[in-house]
């Protein structure tokens, strides 16, 4: 019960937030109507797809908003229950900027709706063979006002605590969602990496300084759930090291770049990540270890039959995909009795 309890008090600097977007397809199931009459097969053999009532491309704007939202809350948080748990202490800031994409989808929608009815008629103008069957599936601007929203929820997660309720904590899925918080926060770390990696760093001769970027802002999450568990704070320890040692100005390439290409391959490896961080909790300096990573890069460099070929690293920003991969299978990242 003693853990189970020091477990859930890493909820006491959390706060878990849902977001709430929804969006309008603008999509309705065919008829047999629309098919003028025609013989189908039977509903048992095969089913009717669906058909677009207004053009796509006017509602892409919403879509790209969302996956921002997500790709911020990524970048800030760890997923948790059915959102995000957030540090209490950067709510201010991650809230903010929510403001900020609500008041972009609330201007994408008031502006989508006033040009609601025209659309519809360059649509049906647009596909005047099929005209009838979007006619007669076509909505009011009030229906789809209703289902364009952006919203979230924020709240504190408090646990029963009173030792005959810690039975019920654990039962409740609570406990076991807050002792997974590590693990899933070290998978979005290995997912942050590889998504860096290939965006960023993979066969590059030298990049900018547009290229720190990703890593700070990693950095920035990890600092900020460093509570989480205890290998969290010397990962943001190797990185910030790593980022110590850029020069200041200029193009990144050399040794200095073979540095940073070794921290990414190493924050996509989850088993070696946690070994690392073990090493710097039991005294190693994280000197020592950003060295055997130059060590280790410069050799490989040095073997390759194949020079990597040169690009550009003005890659875009994509968001990061909703979804996280797991950690390498089997691993476990250990209390080592400080959670």
């Amino acid at each position: 019960m003693t853990q189970l309890l020091s477990d859930i008090r890493i909820l006491d600097e959390l706060l878990a937030l849902h977001l709430d977007i929804r969006l309008w397809s603008a999509r309705k199931k065919m008829t047999v109507e629309d098919f003028g009459g025609a013989k189908l097969p039977p509903e048992d053999l095969a089913s009717l797809g669906s058909k677009r009532i207004a053009d796509p491309e006017t509602l892409r704007i919403f879509g790209t908003l969302k996956a921002r939202a997500f790709s911020h809350l990524d970048r800030h948080g760890v997923r948790f229950l059915s959102g995000w748990a957030i540090p209490e202490d950067k709510a201010g800031d991650i809230v903010r900027e929510l403001v900020h994409l609500r008041d972009e989808f609330h201007q994408a929608k008031d502006a989508f709706l006033a040009n609601y009815d025209s659309s519809i008629r360059d649509w049906v103008d647009r596909h005047s063979q099929w005209g009838d069957i979007i006619r007669h599936s076509t909505v009011g601007p009030d229906y789809v006002r209703a289902r364009l929203s952006f919203r979230w929820q924020m709240y504190k997660v408090a646990p029963l605590m009173r030792h005959e309720e810690a039975q019920a904590v654990q039962e409740s899925g609570l406990a076991e969602e807050v002792q997974g918080l590590g693990n899933t926060l070290l998978a979005e770390v290995c997912r942050s990496a590889d998504d860096m990696w290939r965006r960023v760093y993979e066969g590059r001769l030298e990049v900018t300084h547009k290229a720190l970027s990703p890593l700070r802002t990693l950095h920035e999450k990890l600092t900020g759930l460093s509570f989480v568990e205890p290998h969290v704070a010397p990962i943001a320890d190797i990185i910030r090291s790593a980022l110590d040692r850029m020069p200041a100005r200029g193009t990144i390439g050399g040794t200095d770049l073979l540095l940073l290409q070794g921290v990414v391959c190493l924050l996509r490896d989850s088993r070696s990540l946690v070994e690392h961080a073990r090493k710097i909790m039991a005294g190693q300096e994280t000197v020592s270890i950003l060295d055997s990573l130059l060590t280790i890069n410069d050799m490989a460099r040095d073997s390759s039959d194949e020079a990597p070929q040169l690009q550009t690293d003005d890659a875009d920003d994509a968001p990061l995909l909703p979804e996280i991969p797991s950690l390498s299978p089997g691993l476990s990242i250990p209390g080592m009795g400080l959670w």
